[in-house]
């Protein structure tokens, strides 16, 4: 692969949990099936990254606001995942790896993806017998979903386990929370909220859609699909809930992988965007119909509530939710491939941004930010 180069409004609980549950659906276009965190008793996130067990007040006092112990830096670790249920046995991988990361204000937020074929130091995780090794970042959700004793039945969220130690020990970043995300229900997402509004920054083919949204079929002997191909043309688009999917997923194009994280976070902020202007807030009806729609997908444990955390993001607006571009290149080349690994910009701006000079970095580089 070839290298590439206000004040806060009032808080809205309803409309900022519909912003957070659409955050973690969007992601690498797909479904939240699993929240997970760390195990233990749910804890407060401290102005300087530590965390504190809230205690009981002595004395009766006003009920707190929800998410009022959440004062940042906040780091949420989000993964799509190709689980293939179809398939008996299949091991989950990490399609999309996606991190965001709140400062300390929860006035602002960055996304940035790594790529799946990020060659990294996975740890040891003897709950899957594995060893450890050096390889690819994709790879540590599956080695981590392994069960020993029962080779057909993973798990992803013990994959997910093993993702978040890794993803941690190479940004540096304590991860507070995360969403594994699927395939699965999207599509029937983005139709409830009405489609989305998206700028196709280039000509897409798909590979896996016909023009009528049917799947296309195998090609005889494998190796491919045949039949005719839905095309996603550059410019302002209005898309339903299986094309937006389809597009986001799609990463034999220009630019390749690094593409498809691209319109992945596009697409994220348009579907923020939309929640935003539209004052979804205010209609709590409709966020449930989202909810509904989801059903038993959306499933949340430990930690902090997914109400507490969209509270706590209250003070969030589109123009501060901020789209990060990591450079990338590979290492090797034909059949000499490893994988990829961040420049030396791509890895500086994670430096940056867990020392809190993110906005510093970015303005002195703005390649870095996706704008549309």
């Amino acid at each position: 692969m070839t290298q590439r180069t206000g004040a806060p409004r009032p808080r809205r609980m309803w409309g900022l949990a519909a912003l957070v549950v659409v955050v973690l659906v969007a992601v690498g276009a797909l479904v939240v099936t699993r929240i997970v965190r760390d195990d233990g008793p749910q804890r407060a996130i401290g102005p300087a990254g530590a965390t504190r067990t809230p205690q009981a007040s002595p004395t009766p006092s006003p009920t707190a606001p929800p998410g009022a112990g959440i004062t940042g830096p906040l780091n949420l670790l989000l993964v799509g995942v190709d689980t293939r249920v179809s398939v008996p046995g299949w091991e989950p991988h990490g399609d999309a790896v996606l991190v965001l990361h709140v400062p300390k204000g929860l006035d602002r937020a960055y996304l940035f993806s790594l790529p799946r074929d990020l060659l990294v130091d996975i740890p040891a995780f003897p709950k899957a017998g594995y060893r450890g090794g050096n390889t690819k970042l994709t790879h540590a959700m599956s080695y981590g979903s392994r069960v020993p004793g029962k080779p057909k039945q993973p798990s992803t969220s013990q994959g997910y386990d093993l993702l978040r130690s890794t993803v941690s020990g190479y940004t540096g970043l304590r991860i507070d929370a995360g969403a594994v995300l699927t395939f699965n229900g999207f599509d029937k997402l983005v139709d409830a909220l009405g489609g989305v509004d998206l700028y196709i920054d280039q000509r897409v083919v798909s590979l896996h859609r016909r023009p009528d949204g049917r799947h296309r079929e195998g090609a005889p002997g494998g190796g491919g699909y045949v039949g005719p191909q839905m095309v996603y043309e550059k410019g302002e688009r209005h898309l339903n809930g299986w094309q937006a999917l389809d597009y986001a997923r799609q990463r034999y194009v220009t630019g390749g992988g690094y593409a498809r994280q691209r319109h992945q976070q596009q697409l994220i902020k348009a579907l923020v965007t939309k929640i935003l202007d539209e004052d979804l807030a205010r209609q709590p009806e409709r966020v449930q119909q989202v909810v509904d729609t989801l059903g038993d997908t959306l499933v949340y444990a430990g930690g902090p509530r997914i109400v507490d955390i969209a509270y706590a993001l209250g003070g969030l607006t589109p123009d501060r939710f901020v789209s990060v571009d990591l450079p990338g290149a590979g290492v090797g080349k034909g059949s000499g491939y490893r994988g990829e690994q961040l420049t030396s910009t791509g890895r500086k701006f994670v430096t940056e941004l867990r020392a809190g000079r993110a906005d510093a970095y970015l303005a002195a580089h703005p390649e870095l930010r996706i704008t549309r």
